[in-house]
């Protein structure tokens, strides 16, 4: 009897045991990994899946830093005040109707919710409108990098007639002629003139001050170990490891600020987006597109730079497919800018399950808290 019921305890725990193993090739248990990931040590953490071409200066997931402002247009409070004003006010645009909030809607991620942007006279962009949330955080701006810094981000919009259609000088003297803008450039610049320089500082400023509060996430990783779920620490390090997602996705910013070609350029039809290859005019470029932030990432749907993408799920289960095979034509076979998706994109072979797990992840990384009330704007 007594060597039975030793048996069967034997046998109990080795099912108590699988059932805490994660579905990591690794074999870690989840108990385990909640116990390494949630120490506050990031050297404790299980090593990552990286491709040859990421390993030099890889940087890991993580906390935000502190945010930093360039030099010549430091954070003030009185500026992100203006530039909260101006960032809500359609007087910068061609008709008077249209905002940068209108495209990056603090109640919808900051971004709109749609696949592209309506614009002027209800005209529609060719991109997803991105998130805003973090935007200091970024190197590059647009999908395709055109602009190196925030402040010249945001006068592209004010220009582009597709968007607000409006030239920057005519936007200026909008705002020029408002008498009770005064005082508020008098605060931000010293004085109370307006200028072009002084609107895209203060609206860049603005910006930078759009940071999220720690995620379910970052609690986690700094010491709350229960913050996530088991579904979601499995989550957390197959984005790590098999799903390959951290190869792009690194960073405390999640994103390597780099441009890659993921097979959805859909060279050659009418739905064709060239990427960076606009901006550089280099043939390896086609098709490359920068990596998005995946912070906020579940309140910012729908997702890819044309935004075909519905549903977080939609974007992890094509990625598990391999993506889109970019095959050429015979018309195609001797083109040049013919468009090759990067190698890092391969067949993930990962369950039902597993999908699920990186999808409740990726949730762990959205805040859904940084929501503010529309600036009162100046009248007259």
């Amino acid at each position: 009897m007594k060597d039975r019921y030793i048996a069967f305890l034997a046998v109990t725990g080795i099912i108590c045991l699988l059932s805490y193993t994660s579905n990591d090739s690794t074999g870690y248990t989840l108990e385990e990994l909640r116990a390494l990931y949630s120490s506050g040590d990031q050297s404790k953490w299980p090593a990552p899946q990286l491709f040859d071409e990421v390993k030099k200066g890889f940087q890991d997931i993580g906390p935000l830093s502190e945010m930093s402002f360039p030099e010549d247009n430091p954070y003030s409070e009185d500026k992100m005040e203006l530039g909260k004003m101006l960032f809500f006010d359609p007087r910068l645009s061609g008709s008077g109707q249209i905002s940068c909030a209108t495209c990056h809607n603090p109640e919808i991620g900051w971004s709109d919710g749609s696949r592209v942007s309506l614009g002027h006279n209800k005209q529609t962009g060719t991109r997803n409108a991105p998130t805003l949330m973090n935007i200091g955080y970024a190197k590059t701006f647009f999908w395709d990098g055109r602009a190196a810094t925030l402040e010249e981000q945001v006068k592209a919009p004010i220009e582009n007639p597709i968007e607000m259609n409006l030239h920057m000088s005519m936007a200026t003297k909008n705002i020029s002629k408002i008498k009770e803008y005064k005082p508020f450039f008098v605060k931000a610049f010293g004085n109370g003139e307006v200028t072009e320089e002084k609107i895209t500082k203060a609206i860049a400023t603005f910006e930078r001050s759009l940071i999220s509060p720690p995620s379910r996430f970052d609690q986690f990783v700094a010491g709350k170990k229960e913050a996530l779920t088991d579904s979601e620490i499995n989550g957390l390090h197959l984005f790590r490891t098999k799903a390959n997602c951290v190869n792009c996705h690194n960073t405390p910013y999640f994103s390597d600020q780099k441009f890659h070609n993921l097979g959805l350029s859909y060279y050659g039809t009418q739905y064709e987006d060239l990427g960076r290859y606009v901006v550089t005019k280099k043939n390896e470029d086609v098709g490359k597109f920068k990596t998005p932030t995946l912070r906020e990432v579940s309140v910012s749907k729908p997702y890819m730079h044309n935004g075909f993408f519905p549903e977080l799920a939609n974007v992890v289960m094509m990625y598990n497919t391999g993506m889109m095979d970019e095959t050429s034509k015979e018309n195609s076979i001797n083109d040049p800018k013919f468009p090759h998706k990067s190698g890092m994109v391969e067949k993930l072979n990962l369950t039902d399950d597993e999908v699920f797990d990186i999808v409740a992840f990726l949730k762990t990384l959205s805040t859904n808290r940084y929501k503010i009330h529309p600036a009162v704007l100046p009248k007259s």
